[in-house]
């Protein structure tokens, strides 16, 4: 498994360890900000190094000097929180990723969470351990060399604060949260031939022992049910498709569930549409919906979340043997529509199809919200700095928009529309799974809409924040289990009893 950073919060006394960590505002010179720990003498010493490194305590920046003799550390960093004015959007989580990057391998620190001129609250202090946490994630474990030149993750650190119990409680939730994000970095960065579809049901339903009801449906019952869809996605793979249904009942038995639906393409060569060699390690990755619900779901039961939650998975593989689909045929979904294949490797939207027709079926959710890495197209429209959101629903797409950039995981509406809509139609079928190029992102998007009746339903799709996505404070890791804190967001800000 990845490393995981020791993280406690203590009363601010008998502070003495490896690193000592103070917050700076801009408005405060660092000597005087160190001068409480230093004295006189150390305040000189830091006054003189922040005018060589030209540090002023801008938002995220950080100045690391070695400790006077006797000081009780060996070394005393600076991080910068930017005007105090800009208070207000300084993101914490942040704060906490920059500290833990300034950090390095195998160390630990005292962090004092305060600000000399104003307080921290018991939530920003407790974003600022989330933020350390996702920092200090690293996916390690078939190295079987030391690379700690190459590595940065902090082995402990302790939040030093004036009210402990209120921080200690605000932090148990962030944790959760980490917790959910690094199960979900965790699946999407094993490597195919360990992470197989049997393989990820039996992970998701270790979320048992947090209370989580688990469900695995083997291909007989998937035949059973008619996910003739999703099935012939599988159906050129020796390993067999699962779909995996995940409840979290933290409400009243009466109340209606939020519903998460995933993509979880454990491999896909693109099947007979084979695609490029160049690149196809990648599509590993290929699973960071279903990654993204796993990690939800934990996240949601891990902090007692008081919701009804439903997450649903399609577990499948895509590979070119001579039992695979093929361009030309015709399979029947769950909803009993038709669907010809043009091109076998557009076939999350045929894994999603069935389970979002599944859920809102058997559950009759409050809404669905599903994931996936769908389309290169989204790639083509919005890089790597937004997930591509399509939405039946106004409201649950302004949320999901203002959740997104209160975490950071920001997301950007696209359009739906009949005229989309008429370019999936088949000349010999209900409809076919591939439009070709232009408006690639809409019209699968157009496809899902089909399989969702009149459940308010947004589509994410994060083939461009999933896996391979911008390096940043809280991210260092390929798989980033990007979903996981916009998800939680949202249901603890519109959907928590």
């Amino acid at each position: 498994m990845s490393q995981r950073l020791k993280l406690e919060v203590k009363a601010l006394n008998a502070i003495a360890g490896e690193d000592l960590v103070i917050l700076v505002s801009d408005k405060l010179a660092p000597a005087r900000a160190a001068e409480e720990w230093l004295g006189e003498g150390g305040s000189s010493l830091i006054a003189r190094a922040a005018a060589a490194e030209r540090f002023k305590g801008k938002s995220l920046s950080g100045l690391t000097v070695l400790a006077p003799e006797g000081a009780g550390y060996e070394r005393l960093i600076l991080i910068g929180t930017g005007p105090e004015s800009e208070r207000d959007k300084l993101d914490f989580a942040l704060l906490g990723g920059a500290i833990a990057g300034r950090l390095g391998h195998g160390r630990s620190a005292d962090i004092i969470a305060a600000l000399p001129d104003s307080e921290l609250s018991a939530a920003e202090i407790a974003e600022i351990g989330l933020g350390l946490k996702l920092r200090s994630y690293a996916f390690n474990q078939y190295k079987t060399k030391s690379r700690e030149a190459e590595q940065s993750e902090p082995k402990a650190a302790i939040l030093r604060v004036a009210d402990t119990s209120a921080v200690k409680k605000a932090l148990k939730a962030r944790e959760a949260i980490a917790g959910g994000v690094e199960l979900a970095r965790d699946l999407v960065n094993e490597p195919p031939n360990v992470l197989y579809p049997e393989e990820f049901a039996e992970r998701a339903a270790k979320l048992e022992k947090l209370g989580v009801e688990v469900e695995i449906l083997d291909e007989k019952q998937l035949k059973k049910i008619g996910m003739r869809a999703l099935l012939g996605v599988g159906q050129g793979s020796r390993r067999e498709s699962r779909v995996v249904v995940m409840r979290w009942n933290g409400a009243g038995k009466g109340d209606k569930p939020v519903a998460f639906v995933g993509k979880g393409v454990t491999f896909d060569t693109g099947g007979i549409s084979i695609k490029p060699a160049g690149g196809m390690e990648d599509m590993k990755g290929d699973m960071a919906g279903a990654a993204c619900v796993t990690g939800l779901m934990h996240a949601l039961a891990a902090r007692k979340a008081k919701v009804n939650a439903v997450g649903v998975i399609g577990l499948v593989e895509n590979m070119p043997d001579g039992n695979a689909q093929r361009p030309g045929d015709i399979v029947t979904s769950l909803s009993g529509q038709t669907i010809e294949i043009i091109n076998t490797d557009a076939e999350g939207r045929l894994v999603l199809a069935d389970v979002l027709w599944y859920t809102q079926d058997r559950f009759k959710p409050v809404f669905m919200v599903n994931l996936a890495t769908l389309t290169g197209a989204i790639l083509v429209a919005l890089a790597q700095e937004h997930a591509g959101l399509f939405s039946n629903n106004d409201e649950l797409a302004e949320r999901l928009a203002t959740a997104g950039k209160g975490t950071g995981e920001t997301v950007w509406r696209m359009p739906l529309g009949a005229a989309y809509d008429k370019m999936i139609d088949s000349k010999f079928a209900d409809m076919k799974n591939s439009a070709g190029r232009h408006g690639g992102s809409i019209t699968a998007a157009q496809f899902l809409q089909r399989h969702v009746n009149d459940t308010p339903w947004a589509h994410l799709d994060i083939a461009g924040t999933g896996m391979g996505s911008l390096s940043t404070e809280i991210n260092r890791s390929w798989g980033s289990g990007w979903g996981v804190r916009l998800l939680d967001r949202l249901v603890a800000n519109h959907y928590e009893a």
